[in-house]
C-alpha cells in the first residue's frame, strides 16, 4: 500500500499491481482480496485508475479459481486487467466485463498484426515486447487501429531472455519465472568446473571486462521522452513492484516533471533528470529502443549512493514536522528533502525531539516517530535522505 501510495502522490496517471495470485510478480508483497477495495479507493480518490496484472499461464487446477479471482478484482472496482494467456483473456470478458483488457509485454507483441489481433478480440491496450525499436513501435502505430492504445516500459530492469520467457531460473532452483518467482540466475557470476577437478573453478570471460556474461542493464529512457512520444506510444509504464516505496516515488516523480516540461514546451529541468540517479539502480541504457543496448559485464551489483533517512508524515505551514525513520542519521548531519511535487533541498539536520517532546540528538529505532523543524513546510510523504556509498564491491 505504501509503494501505491507513493506512486500516486508523486504523479502517475495509473499504477498496475496484482491480487496474491495470478500475477507475475508472486514475491512482491501483493494486495489480498481486503487491501485491493482499498488500494482503488485511494488511486481512484487521486484521479489515478487501477491495473491488475493476471498475466500468468493458468494450469489446470487454477484455471478452475480464476472466474473468481477476476470477479473480485471488477468488484473491487480494477480499471484494467493485464492478461497473457488467451483463455484468460477470454473467460476475463465474460466475468470481468467492466474492467478494460490490456495485453501483458509477457505476450511478446513484436508486430502490427498481432496488436491488431489483440485489438480485434477485445483489447483495449497492448503492452509492446521490450526488444522493440523506435521504429518497429512507429510502424505498429501506423498499421494498426487508431483506438488500440500502445504501451511501452521506459524504465527498470531488463531480463536477458525475450520478453521475460526464461526457464532457467525454473531449471536451476525451481522457481518459475513465467509464475512470479524468478530467481535471477541470469545475474549470477559463473565459472567453468571441469567433471574431475571438483571445487576447482576457471574464470569465463565473454571478453577482457569480466564473467557476468548474462547480466542485463537497466533501461532509462527519460533523456529521449520526446522520441518515445513521436513514434505514437500513448503510455509509458515504470518497471518497479519489486523495488521500494522511494524508488516507485522518486522514478515516478522524475519522468512526471520531464514529461510535462516536454508537452508543455519547456526545457526539462535538470533537477528532475538527476533524480533517477539518487536512487538503487544498475548501469542504465536505453533498451532496444536504438538498438542492442549491450550488457555490463563487470559486476550485477547496484549502484546505491543515496540512503533514506526518514519519511514525512505530517508537516504544518511553519514546517513543523513529524517523522517515522528509516535509517539513523543524526543533528548535524547534511542530508535533502524531496516530497511530491517539490524540489529537492538541502539543509543541515537541527536537533529534534522525540515522541514525547524531549531533546533527541539521534533517532535510532527503526518506525519510531519523531519531530524536526524544517525550513519550510513540506508535503506529507517527503523523505529525507543523504549520500551513503552502498553499492558494494
Amino acid at each position: 500500500m505504501e509503494k501505491l501510495k507513493m506512486a500516486v502522490l508523486y504523479g502517475a496517471d495509473a499504477v498496475y499491481l496484482a491480487g496474491t495470485s495470478f500475477g507475475m510478480r508472486s514475491f512482491a508483497g501483493n494486495f489480498t482480496d481486503e487491501e485491493l477495495p482499498r488500494a482503488v479507493q485511494f488511486a481512484h480518490a487521486h484521479g489515478v485508475k487501477v491495473h491488475a496484472t493476471v498475466n500468468t499461464m493458468p494450469r489446470k487446477g487454477e484455471v478452475d479459481r480464476l472466474p473468481q479471482h477476476l470477479e473480485m478484482l471488477q468488484e473491487a472496482g480494477v480499471d484494467a486487467l493485464i492478461l497473457a494467456d488467451l483463455g484468460a483473456f477470454t473467460m476475463a470478458g465474460k466475468y470481468a466485463p467492466r474492467c478494460q483488457r490490456h495485453i501483458s509485454t509477457q505476450q511478446s507483441i513484436a508486430n502490427y498484426a498481432c496488436a491488431q489481433a489483440w485489438y480485434d478480440l477485445g483489447a483495449q491496450r497492448v503492452v509492446l515486447a521490450r526488444e522493440l525499436s523506435l521504429e518497429e513501435i512507429a510502424e505498429i502505430r501506423r498499421r494498426v487501429s487508431p483506438e488500440l492504445e500502445l504501451e511501452v516500459f521506459c524504465h527498470g530492469a531488463m531480463c536477458v531472455s525475450y520478453s521475460g520467457r526464461c526457464l532457467l531460473s525454473n531449471y536451476m532452483t525451481g522457481r518459475d519465472s513465467n509464475r512470479g518467482a524468478c530467481a535471477q540466475p541470469c545475474r549470477y557470476e559463473y565459472a567453468l568446473m571441469e567433471e574431475k577437478r571438483p571445487g576447482e573453478y576457471f574464470p569465463v570471460f565473454e571478453d577482457e571486462t569480466g564473467t557476468y556474461i548474462m547480466n542485463s542493464r537497466d533501461m532509462c529512457m527519460i533523456d529521449h521522452l520526446q522520441d518515445l512520444l513521436d513514434v505514437g506510444v500513448d503510455c509509458l509504464k515504470i518497471e518497479g513492484r519489486a523495488k521500494s516505496a522511494y524508488y516507485a516515488a522518486i522514478v515516478t516523480g522524475a519522468y512526471r516533471h520531464c514529461l510535462d516540461d516536454i508537452r508543455a514546451g519547456r526545457p526539462v529541468d535538470p533537477i528532475w533528470r538527476d533524480e533517477v540517479e539518487h536512487v538503487s539502480h544498475r548501469h542504465y541504457a536505453t533498451g532496444f529502443f536504438y538498438g542492442q543496448p549491450g550488457q555490463y559485464y563487470e559486476s550485477s551489483r547496484y549502484i546505491r549512493d543515496w540512503q533514506i533517512c526518514a519519511v514525512v508524515t505530517d508537516c504544518d505551514a511553519e514546517g513543523n514536522a513529524t517523522l517515522s525513520l528509516r535509517n539513523k542519521f543524526a543533528a548535524g548531519d547534511v542530508v535533502e528533502i524531496v516530497g511530491p511535487d517539490m524540489k529537492p533541498f538541502s539543509l543541515t539536520v537541527p536537533m529534534m525531539t522525540d515522541g514525547e517532546g524531549q531533546p533527541l540528538t539521534e533517532p535510532k529505532t527503526p518506525q519510531m516517530v519523531f519531530h524536526m523543524k524544517l525550513p519550510k513546510a513540506v508535503p506529507s510523504m517527503s523523505f529525507v535522505r543523504h549520500a551513503v556509498e552502498l553499492s558494494g564491491k
